[in-house]
């Protein structure tokens, strides 16, 4: 299984909860998809986007289970990072973490 992550911040995160789906970020909106990593692009995604911040999680994904809505797009570095063109539901998550 390949993984996938998404950082959501607690107010993201909170939602998410409560309402067991997540069309992104403000920045994923913009972008019109979600923005995910690996596990290696983790550490970089963090200090790039999230440094400073505090009550971070980490939640975990099967990218085969996501289907042909994740795509794996040039991005920072040249590297191809996941990118998903639909809305995270709770179902999809298989693991949770706080960062």
């Amino acid at each position: 299984m390949r993984t996938v992550i998404k950082v959501l911040r607690a107010s993201e995160w909170m939602a998410f909860e409560a309402t067991g789906a997540f069309a992104g970020s403000v920045d994923d909106q913009r972008d019109g998809f979600i923005h995910l990593s690996t596990p290696d692009q983790l550490g970089g995604t963090l200090a790039r986007h999230f440094t400073g911040e505090t009550e971070l999680w980490r939640l975990d994904f099967d990218a085969d289970a996501l289907g042909a809505a994740l795509r794996w797009e040039v991005s920072r570095g040249g590297a191809a990072f996941p990118h998903l063109y639909r809305s995270l539901v709770k179902g999809d998550v298989i693991a949770t973490a706080a960062l």
